[in-house]
């Protein structure tokens, strides 16, 4: 099916025309392609045609030729031509010898294009003529005429989208042709029939323009519950151009499409079929079938032919040429009501009522307006936040206008509204248009005045900023923030589709600020973890909230230490959660603060500081997080000094624990301060040189390298000594005293890791020490994560170790990841991940993800990875589903099915229909590549074969499942018993007015197609009146204008060579009955008069409902009824005057109507005068005054939220009372937005479109001299949920 809005392209650039050969005659059909090379198939009956003696096939460039030799009458029948997916077919009809009407040079003759869309099959009426060219599978629509629907073709699709099964689609038609959109609805799952309107352009209805030009039809086919509904379109002009729209509603659902109509000019005289110029057409009913007969489709009109000849022999514009529409609301002004229904089915009115209604409104308004030239349009619409301007003509361009809203006159205040007037034109602005505007307005001018309603539409309330995903732990808060286009729009929020509201535990808050809304959970639990949405007038917010247990991370770990006497040891830890405490303890006890032990807590750090280390602080440090089952310890070393008695001239000496060469390691975290405290001795005082070894590069000290040795020629050496740092400035330095040196690193780094030689000299000798320290840090940043694997929820997640572990062995990795618009991250583990790869679940199909990893060691976490390539999670679609076997033959199986529930974020691209052997396992493809129907004809199938047949939908993520047939399928024609499926309304007689049509359409089974055949009375059916039509699964009587003699009993049968199935129908042609007969008076007495009559001779074929009995005074002679519905045949008429003469008459009376004449008396009756005196009565002059009562109370009432209310009472009083209407004891006669009506006493109070604040206590109050009463009831108004 071509998407809305998108006209297919037809790979013709000419089609064959329908023909019509005498036997024995050779028929050429052309064809032309757009482009050369692009190969044709020629069909007929579905079969393709080879070159044989019967058929020639012939190419040259882009022209295609098919000619039949030596036609017969089996040669007779629909055929087509296929290049690409474009299907064109077309129709050849052969004719006796002697009844074949002459041809010029065999050229083939196109059949005028009815208004009504048909195929090959398709049986149409008879007035229509077969189309030419029907283009089907992706072609293009004929220009002729022809709809822009196929019903049942192969672009059908059974599949509901909304509510429609099929969507009226973008048509051509020529001027003055005519064309069908039709629409499809799905009515298994409708309690009640839907609701169709078609609109043209925004707001037209086109129910109020439907005429001779414009009918609306609809059906109801109950083998598929499926309601049809057609907008049919005749004489189309160059104005009947545009868009269209159709909307659908039922209960609770609603659904709309559009689609387009274009209008071509006229067809030039070379397309003219003489013959079919002559040939009258016309519509009938819904009706689209074609007879199997041989009978013209039309009768001969010589009249439109002269029309036709004298426009091409002088060429004029299109719209010159269109015939005079008749206006036929003028027809019916003029028509008198007994005439209504005959005017209604001439022009193809289907809405009698609604004919009727507008009529009356029509002639409400008949009388010519004086003041106005042209009035108000009876409503409008406006979008909220827009203008409208409302525009009348005055008979006076002088006179003066008032504006009215609901009743009350609109005074001139700011922008809001704008008065202004232009010659006779006078215009009212409303702007910036609200709910509050939404009233009724009036244009007043003099004693005249016009009215209008506006209505205004709320827009869709759009999501501006859409939800976040939240990652918490348990008891923490959690709040959503969504912004929405409006500010105090409706919205609701929901949890996994479940609509939320304030429990009483108030465990959800909700709050608003300005556009923004806020959803709030203040402490959260693993039962709140979920799907949350935002739902509005126009979209939906969706985010998820993920609940994780409270864990505590350690991002950086206390490590040991090693100082010297009267130094400084620092423990640090880093963890997870700022406001955790903690406790310091010193082998297993609790370790209380002094003014040299400090505990310090700031944010996430804790640190132990203690100051001038003593040999007793040497010990076990542990740092205990409060609720959490963990433990950080470390130890610490306190470095002794040895001090021997160095005599004078003592040798250079290192007083450490362990001297020697093997070096010592010292650990130190990046960014601490790392500090060596190097004690020496020796006299005289020797002279300390600090060196490093470098891997790589030549030596280049940092300070006077003394006497450096000479096996570090291969490595770098920073040399400093006291001259050169015994400044305290720069990052590294050292400091020298007499008794030791201090090498000092300010903040770690990666660089400074190494091995430092430690050289001490002195005229005596000299010693040295190294020592190794290592720096320690969190891992680099890895690469960018790479994505693969991506299903309907989840992927593969792969990533690389970092290049540099830190120093430590990496212990595993963080996953996380976020939405491509969002900036906030989400964790997806809490526990480490070894691997190098995860798959990630829980995401929403459909919205693009980005992902980051971190590496995590002993030191603390990485920086975040580079965000990988974004990507969608999408799964492929579910199973289609209904697979079923449509129809069966020798070679060929039908298959359809219905779309897959879940398409998938990916759309549907289409479907592969598969075939195999039962048993077998090689599934053979049905066609090549992808097919966008749910049906499908596979052919060249082996007969006899048994075959499983299978279909996968298919999007950018791939097949999805498939759908399978349940059992094996033999290939092979199928024999059914012929069956006819008489509807319920058929089983009883059939009852027709005389002129009506009679369409009766009976449905039938049986294969091979089953022949039909009637007869009435047990004779064949003849003459023209009565037609018969046939397909191949139904048949119909139809009979144009319905007469007396076409009642009777009728026999439709179906055989199937031996098997026969028949079924009888009674129709009953009824007409109004004739006058009763010999009317008389029987006899006369006092004020009586008595009546008798004979039934009338023709009671119009059916029973009389009765009689109608009037009476006329002889000095007026204007008839007054005195009895209806009177069954018997004598009656007394009573109550007469006396002195006077009387004329009765007498109509009969069936369920057609009343009869056209009636019985009247010949000779007036008199009655006579007896001699009797008046003697006046004496009458009471009485008191009827009253207090005010209320005869019926108000009622409490409860009434929804936007729909007019009303509340009515009755009182009664003399003399009359005034009424007062009151709400909660304020006074409702100002309030413009409540009407007051009083009608004989029943008084009432019209609330229009109440609110919520509308409810409260209502009080009617009526007073007059006698007294006062009241009565009062309770409205309230609910909002629809």
């Amino acid at each position: 099916m071509p998407e809305p809005g998108k006209k297919p392209v037809s790979a013709f650039s000419k089609k064959p025309r329908s023909v019509e050969v005498t036997m024995g005659s050779p028929a050429v059909f052309e064809a032309e392609t757009e482009k050369a090379g692009v190969k044709v198939r020629w069909q007929r009956a579905g079969v393709d045609l080879s070159t044989s003696n019967k058929y020639c096939l012939a190419t040259q460039g882009s022209r295609h030729t098919l000619t039949v030799r030596d036609v017969g009458l089996a040669d007779q029948g629909s055929y087509a031509v296929i290049a690409g997916s474009s299907k064109v077919k077309f129709d050849l009809k052969v004719t006796e010898a002697e009844k074949a009407e002459p041809v010029p040079d065999q050229t083939p003759t196109p059949a005028v294009t009815p208004g009504t869309p048909g195929t090959s099959e398709a049986p149409t009426a008879p007035a229509e003529a077969v189309p030419s060219a029907a283009e089907q599978e992706g072609g293009s629509p004929n220009l002729e005429g022809s709809s822009s629907t196929a019903l049942d073709g192969p672009g059908s699709s059974d599949d509901p989208i909304g509510l429609f099964v099929t969507r009226p689609q973008d048509g051509e038609v020529t001027v003055g042709g005519s064309i069908t959109f039709s629409a499809r609805v799905a009515g298994a799952s409708l309690l009640k029939p839907p609701v169709v309107k078609w609109f043209k352009g925004k707001w037209v209805d086109l129910s109020s323009k439907a005429g001779q030009h414009l009918q609306l039809r609809d059906s109801y086919d109950r083998t598929s519950k499926v309601y049809l509904f057609e907008l049919h379109i005749t004489d189309a002009q160059a104005t009947s151009a545009g868009g269209y729209r159709c909307e659908v509603s039922t209960k609770d659902k609603f659904d709309s499409c559009n689609f387009n109509l274009t209008v071509h000019e006229a067809i030039g005289p070379g397309d003219l079929d003489i013959r079919s110029a002559f040939r009258r057409t016309s519509l009938t009913g819904g009706s689209r079938r074609t007879s199997d007969s041989h009978e013209d489709s039309g009768t001969l009109d010589f009249s439109s032919l002269l029309k036709k000849s004298s426009s091409f022999r002088m060429p004029r514009d299109a719209k010159l040429e269109a015939p005079v529409e008749e206006d036929v609301w003028e027809i019916l002004r003029q028509a008198p009501p007994s005439e209504y229904e005959r005017i209604a089915f001439q022009h193809g009115v289907t809405d009698l009522r609604g004919m009727l209604r507008r009529l009356k409104g029509i002639k409400r308004d008949e009388k010519k307006s004086t003041a106005f030239q042209k009035k108000l349009q009876p409503a409008y619409q406006v979008n909220k936040g827009h203008k409208i301007r409302l525009t009348v003509e005055l008979a006076d361009p002088d006179a003066e206008v008032k504006w009215l809203k609901n009743g009350q006159e609109i005074q001139k205040s700011g922008s809001k509204y704008i008065f202004e007037s232009s010659g006779n034109k006078r215009m009212l602005t409303i702007s910036q248009c609200s709910l509050a505007d939404d009233a009724a307005y009036q244009c007043v001018v003099g004693g005249e005045k016009c009215s209008t309603e506006l209505f205004v539409k709320e827009p869709p309330v759009l999501i501006t900023r859409p939800l976040e995903d939240q990652l918490v732990m348990v008891g923490q808060r959690v709040e959503f923030e969504c912004e929405v286009s409006e500010e105090g729009a409706p919205v609701k929020w929901l949890k996994d589709g479940v609509e939320l509201t304030r429990e009483e535990t108030f465990k959800y808050r909700f709050k608003k600020d300005g556009r923004r809304y806020h959803l709030i959970i203040n402490e959260a639990t693993l039962e709140d973890a979920g799907h949350y949405a935002l739902h509005t007038s126009g979209g939906q917010a969706l985010a998820e909230l993920i609940v994780q247990e409270k864990k505590l991370e350690v991002y950086q770990s206390i490590a040991d230490l090693t100082v010297g006497a009267k130094d400084q040891a620092v423990f640090k830890c880093e963890v997870s959660d700022e406001n955790v405490r903690g406790v310091w303890l010193k082998n297993g006890k609790e370790l209380v603060p002094d003014s040299r032990i400090k505990v310090s807590h700031i944010g996430r750090v804790h640190k132990l500081i203690i100051d001038d280390v003593t040999p007793a602080d040497e010990a076990d440090y542990s740092f205990v997080p409060e609720g959490f089952a963990c433990n950080l310890s470390a130890k610490l070393h306190f470095m002794e000094v040895k001090i021997d008695f160095v005599p004078r001239q003592e040798p250079p000496k290192i007083h450490l624990d362990c001297p020697g060469r093997t070096p010592d390691t010292i650990v130190v975290v990046a960014g601490n301060k790392l500090r060596l405290d190097v004690p020496i001795s020796g006299d005289p005082a020797p002279t300390v040189i600090w060196q490093k070894m470098i891997s790589q590069g030549n030596k280049a000290p940092a300070g006077p390298a003394l006497e450096a040795p000479d096996d570090a020629a291969a490595s770098d050496e920073w040399v400093f000594d006291k001259k050169v740092l015994c400044e305290t400035e720069g990052r590294v330095r050292v400091e020298t005293t007499k008794d030791r040196s201090i090498f000092t690193v300010e903040g770690a780094e990666k660089e400074d890791e190494g091995v430092y030689i430690v050289t001490v000299k002195n005229p005596v000798g000299e010693d040295q020490v190294n020592l190794t320290v290592k720096v320690i840090d969190v891992p680099d940043a890895p690469a960018a994560p790479k994505i693969s694997n991506v299903g309907e929820d989840s992927c593969m997640v792969q990533w690389e170790p970092p290049a540099y572990d830190g120093g430590q062995p990496v212990l595993g990795y963080i996953l996380e990841r976020k939405k491509k618009k969002s900036y906030r991250w989400m964790r997806l583990n809490f526990d480490l991940l070894r691997e190098l790869r995860h798959e990630a679940r829980r995401m929403i199909e459909g919205v693009v993800y980005e992902m980051r990893v971190y590496a995590v060691n002993a030191i603390g976490m990485s920086r975040p990875s580079p965000a990988s390539q974004p990507f969608m999670p999408i799964g492929p679609p579910s199973e289609p589903t209904h697979l079923a076997v449509e129809d069966v033959s020798d070679t060929t199986v039908s298959l359809k099915w219905r779309a897959p529930e879940r398409m998938g974020a990916g759309g549907l691209d289409g479907y592969s229909v598969e075939y195999c052997q039962e048993g077998g396992s090689e599934w053979v493809a049905a066609l090549q590549g992808l097919t966008d129907h749910t049906s499908l004809l596979v052919k060249d199938l082996p007969t006899g074969a048994r075959l499983l047949f299978r279909v996968q939908a298919h999007n950018m993520a791939g097949p999805g499942a498939p759908a399978t047939t349940k059992e094996p399928v033999t290939v092979q024609e199928i024999l059914q018993r012929p069956r006819l499926q008489l509807p319920r309304h058929l089983r009883q007689t059939i009852q027709r007015k005389v002129g009506e049509p009679v369409n009766l359409l009976i449905p039938f089974q049986g294969k091979p197609r089953p022949q039909v055949s009637w007869t009435k009375e047990g004779q064949p059916l003849s003459g023209e009146e009565v037609s018969i039509r046939n397909s191949p699964t139904d048949t119909i009587l139809f009979i144009r204008a319905a007469h007396r003699a076409h009642s009777g009993t009728y026999q439709v049968a179906v055989r199937i060579e031996n098997m026969e199935d028949k079924a009888v129908l009674v129709l009953q042609v009824i007409d109004k009955p004739s006058p009763p007969r010999d009317i008389r008076v029987t006899e006369a007495w006092g004020f009586n008069v008595a009546l008798e009559w004979k039934p009338p001779q023709d009671d119009g074929n059916t029973e009389i409902l009765g009689y109608t009995v009037q009476k006329a005074d002889k000095k007026t002679m204007e008839w007054f009824t005195v009895l209806e519905h009177y069954r018997r045949t004598h009656c007394v008429v009573s109550e007469l005057i006396i002195g006077n003469g009387y004329y009765f008459r007498v109509i009969s009376h069936n369920i057609v109507g009343p009869s056209d004449t009636a019985a009247t008396t010949k000779e007036p009756v008199f009655i006579p005068r007896p001699g009797i005196t008046y003697e006046p009565p004496d009458y009471k002059v009485l008191d009827f005054s009253e207090a005010p009562s209320f005869t019926h109370p108000l009622v409490n009432r409860s009434v929804i939220a936007g729909y007019n209310a009303t509340l009515s009472c009755a009182v009664r009083g003399s003399p009359k009372p005034k009424i007062s209407w009151l709400k909660n004891g304020l006074d409702l006669g100002e309030d413009a937005r409540f009407r007051m009506f009083s009608k004989q006493g029943v008084l009432t109070l019209e609330i229009r479109k109440p609110c919520p604040f509308d409810g409260g206590v209502y009080v009617c109050r009526a007073t007059n001299m006698q007294g006062e009463a009241q009565c009062e009831c309770r409205l309230e108004v609910r909002v629809p949920q």
